[in-house]
């Protein structure tokens, strides 16, 4: 994805206040420039000639402040040129950023060697007494042209282009140890390790991720592949960033083996349910390994691609973050179908036609909304070639294929999209079974919007998105829509969105702690974010999202463990069905748990529950019924313990914890005597207790430990 369509790039109208006791003039950033200073040429044209460009049009414009009169106890504001100039040769914003360079710590030494990051001054410094370092720092990054050997200038001018306030200083230290931690270590492709952290960060910069963010974006890697620890990186950062990079943080190939991969996406899971923008970092991580995924082997480049298809790219599915899942499913096809990639891409330059057509489309749809006085924008929105691919070539299609498709954004009341649709309704007739409303039952993705399909003009057919500024921000941004554009009363920066928001994300922890095996984690995990999904009806009108051809079953599992457990029958639309039936999108489902019960819910807990059956595990769809039922077999089928081998058992843990401590008993006397003081009735009851974990092993062994030292001889 390209920074543009990220939203990157400086604004000169997010200039920050000035601090107390500064003085700034307003017109400065824009005063004796002409229009063409801020129109670049397109270097991508393929007509483009250097040649045709004036002689001095890479030199920055110089800059003109009027002279400003300091207040008392500040002295003059010196002139400020642009970077390399005579009066830019001082860097006077080394005062604030370089007083990192003469801190103790990682972040010191970092900033003392980095010049970039720590500001260091490479010149003669302001006069003592001047005011110039906010004033040029500021005007740096309101400037056009980024500043010279600042790595930090894009990723900067990027955030505050959204987050005007956002903490600069804070950015420049987690650079600043991020590249002496990372010092010295290389890419596959020969770049310096420091442009991977820096990358994801522009990338989370350009949605519109809080500072937080960004700085654990700097050092998402730091703890994994350096020396940097999290106490070091808590105390520098605070708990918001160390929780954030833990999450990220993958678990130890040569320790965990090949159930390291489950591991480290269940830890990432866990950590998300606390804070979701573990699950952004990640997504950010992935899409820039995707796009240098060419410096890898063959081999690595199809289990990377793998992996980001089954498992990331639903997961950005799921957080509505299609700005990033565009992308990494155009890089997913050029990884592993190649020629695909090509087919399709070659499709897309060369359809004949194509914007004409659209011009005429938004013409007539512009007309039509102006009648019925809806005020919207009318764009194209263009499918990504992943999207073309699947459909077309994917299905066995000889040829690649799209539909002309646009979007109508409503800036009104979500009440206009539908006066809005009765307006396209009424220029062109509508294509039956095409119509979808998702305002009135949104995705579980946060997804809003109204799709039809019609005949357009000249009887092509023609797809139409209608939805409203906010949901038009969700669409494309997803759960990042919460930090770029923080809801009324909220501050930018915060957690993020309740977990209630995404049920998806609650159900899967909700089971995560049944599966008990990496393996079957996984699984389950890439069944639960499969794309294909429906809407069914509870029989009190509760809708409930399932994957396709889910079962009864599933949805008893989904509604709760014990009517899971407890279920005997379903009716599907007032009809009974076997447990087995295959529900489609809308049916009206009611669980039967009891003759003559009112709902679902009302069952018996005190009575015992039936139980679920074997056969189940073989039409069952969901993860958590599948979990749910084998947990209840193992437990049915788990050898149960005599008194006496549990009396075997807690003597072999007792004398274990005894024996870690370098210990042992001649005699059961001492376990007797502690029996009495515990108040157990004799030593076995003591030792049953051990076995069932009501009592630790450790915690008799410790007692015994000293009531023997302490015993007089």
């Amino acid at each position: 994805m390209d920074s543009a369509a990220l939203g990157v790039g400086g604004h000169l109208d997010h200039a920050p206040d000035p601090h107390p006791g500064e003085l700034i003039d307003r017109d400065l950033a824009t005063r004796d420039l002409d229009a063409d200073d801020f129109d670049p040429p397109d270097f991508d044209d393929p007509d483009f000639d250097p040649a045709d460009l004036d002689p001095g049009y890479f030199d920055p414009p110089e800059l003109h402040p009027r002279p400003v009169t300091a207040l008392p106890g500040h002295g003059a504001v010196a002139p400020v040129g642009p970077p390399g100039s005579p009066s830019g040769t001082a860097r006077p914003d080394s005062a604030a950023a370089g007083s990192a360079a003469t801190g103790s710590g990682a972040a010191g030494s970092a900033a003392a060697g980095t010049s970039a990051a720590g500001g260091a001054a490479t010149g003669s410094g302001a006069p003592p007494g001047t005011a110039t370092g906010g004033l040029t720092q500021r005007l740096r990054s309101m400037l056009p042209w980024p500043a010279v050997n600042d790595p930090l200038g894009t990723l900067i001018r990027a955030h505050r282009s959204v987050h005007a306030g956002g903490d600069q200083a804070l950015l420049r230290r987690a650079y600043a140890i991020a590249e002496q931690m990372h010092r010295g270590q290389m890419r596959k492709s020969g770049e310096p390790y420091i442009t991977h952290p820096l990358a994801v960060a522009e990338i989370l910069a350009g949605l519109g991720m809080d500072t937080v963010t960004l700085v654990a974006a700097l050092l998402h890697d730091t703890v994994e592949d350096t020396s940097y620890t999290l106490p070091a990186l808590e105390r520098d950062f605070g708990p918001a960033v160390t929780l954030l990079v833990d999450g990220v943080t993958k678990f130890d190939k040569m320790f965990y083996g090949d159930a390291a991969e489950a591991e480290t996406l269940r830890k990432m899971i866990l950590a998300a349910g606390r804070d979701v923008r573990v699950l952004v970092i990640k997504l950010a991580d992935r899409l820039h390994n995707m796009r240098t995924l060419d410096a890898r082997s063959p081999a690595s480049r199809s289990r990377i691609a793998c992996a980001t298809r089954d498992v990331l790219v639903p997961l950005c599915d799921r957080l509505g973050i299609q700005a990033l899942k565009r992308e990494l499913e155009d890089c997913v096809l050029h990884a592993l179908h190649p020629n695909g990639y090509a087919l399709i891409a070659d499709y897309v330059e060369h359809r004949q036609g194509w914007s004409s057509y659209l011009d005429r489309v938004i013409d007539e749809v512009t007309g039509a909304l102006r009648e019925v006085r809806v005020d919207a924008e009318v764009v194209p929105r263009p499918r990504h070639l992943y999207s073309i691919w699947k459909d077309t070539v994917a299905g066995s299609y000889a040829e690649p294929h799209d539909l002309p498709r646009i979007v109508i954004v409503v800036d009104g009341p979500e009440t206009d999209c539908y006066a809005a649709l009765g307006a396209v309704h009424g220029r062109w007739r509508p294509i039956p079974g095409r119509f979808k409303d998702f305002m009135a039952s949104p995705k579980n993705n946060l997804y809003r919007s109204l799709h039809t399909t019609v005949l357009g003009p000249d009887k092509h057919v023609l797809e139409v998105l209608i939805r409203t500024v906010a949901m038009h921000r969700a669409a494309e941004y997803g759960i990042v829509a919460n930090f770029r554009h923080p809801p009324h009363g909220s501050r930018a920066g915060a957690a993020g969105p309740e977990l209630t928001e995404l049920s998806w994300l609650r159900q899967v922890l909700d089971w995560e702690s049944a599966a008990t095996d990496p393996s079957q984690f996984l699984a389950s995990l890439r069944c639960d974010l499969s794309e294909s999904q429906i809407i069914v009806f509870t029989s009190t009108g509760r809708p409930v999202l399932l994957p396709a051809d889910a079962t009864p079953v599933d949805l008893a599992y989904t509604l709760a463990a014990d009517i899971g457990d407890r279920c005997i029958g379903a009716k599907l639309n007032s009809r009974l069905v076997p447990l087995s039936s295959t529900l489609v999108d809308g049916d009206r489902v009611e669980i039967i748990t009891r003759p003559g019960q009112r709902d679902e819910f009302d069952f018996d807990d005190k009575a015992p529950a039936a139980g679920p059956s074997k056969e189940w595990l073989a039409f069952v769809k969901t993860p958590h019924a599948r979990l749910y039922i084998s947990r209840w077999f193992a437990d049915q089928d788990r050898p149960h313990l005599t008194i006496a081998n549990k009396v075997r058992v807690g003597r072999l843990a007792i004398g274990l914890a005894l024996r870690h401590n370098g210990r042992g008993l001649a005699s059961d006397l001492p376990l007797v005597k502690l029996a009495g003081e515990l108040g157990f009735p004799d030593l076995e009851t003591l030792l049953v207790a051990v076995a069932d974990h009501r009592l630790p092993a450790a915690d008799v062994v410790d007692r015994l430990i000293a009531s023997v030292d302490h015993t007089p001889r």
